[in-house]
């Protein structure tokens, strides 16, 4: 596709909020059904601050488009295909182990990826990333010592652990994938090589893995596609939820 570099840093503005975005909504659904009163809390701070993110990359998108969209319709009022999050995190929460597998592998990749951005000649990118990374340092820290308390727990929290890693394990190369929105933002110095991001998210997470006991599993069926609108069956029924309010009521605001 042809685009300039204002167009291509609206896309891959758009991937960081909706990242943040599908997020904040699965951990959205634990509010009031945490395993006990403080973690429940804690999951529901943490989608705060993801939602947080998200508003902020969002109407960074929104500057980006001219002001002809604003964040609430980027947010709500998009079709499935448009949506840019990696597929990783459209993942249904499962159980307590599940989800908390799920946020150390995105919590992991983000810290690395805002760290990168820290240096982007996009002064906005940069104080966006730099502001998120605080949030993210912590979700990192929350969710790897839950790992590793499971990995070093019963032999029931050790399978939840390892099957748990093994089915979202498929996702790894869906995270790193990049495309000529990258080629052409890395050439102005504006994002991060995901490539050169990859082997120390690989390092952090092997180290975390093994202090639970746990080695990083060989998994062949992996499942890519989300640069290209394509999702796993799991965000269309997320995205029904999470936008019937503006689509039954259109322009409603808190």
């Amino acid at each position: 596709m042809d685009m300039n570099k204002n167009e291509a840093t609206y896309n891959y503005v758009l991937r960081l909020a909706d990242n943040s975005m599908i997020l904040a909504q699965r951990l959205a659904e634990w509010c009031s059904r945490g395993p006990i009163l403080e973690e429940d809390l804690a999951m529901t701070n943490i989608s705060l601050d993801l939602l947080g993110q998200a508003e902020n990359f969002y109407n960074y998108a929104a500057e980006l488009k001219g002001n002809t969209v604003t964040a609430d319709q980027l947010a709500f009022l998009r079709s499935e295909r448009e949506y840019l999050n990696n597929l990783l995190v459209e993942q249904p929460n499962g159980d307590f182990a599940f989800t908390m597998m799920r946020q150390l592998m995105y919590s992991c990749l983000a810290k690395h990826w805002y760290e990168g951005l820290l240096i982007s000649k996009d002064e906005v990118l940069a104080s966006l990333a730099a502001k998120a990374l605080k949030e993210v340092k912590y979700h990192l820290r929350h969710s790897s010592e839950w790992i590793i308390r499971f990995g070093n727990g019963t032999e029931e929290s050790q399978q939840r652990n390892a099957f748990a890693l093994t089915e979202l394990w498929r996702f790894t190369e869906d995270m790193f994938e990049m495309n000529e929105v990258d080629e052409m933002l890395l050439s102005e110095g504006i994002v991060v090589n995901l490539n050169d991001i990859y082997p120390m998210w690989k390092a952090e997470m092997t180290f975390i893995l093994e202090e639970a006991g746990m080695q990083i599993p060989e998994v062949h069926n992996t499942i890519k596609g989300s640069l290209q609108g394509i999702h796993t069956e799991h965000l269309g029924h997320l995205l029904c939820e999470m936008q019937y309010l503006q689509r039954a009521h259109p322009g409603a605001e808190w």
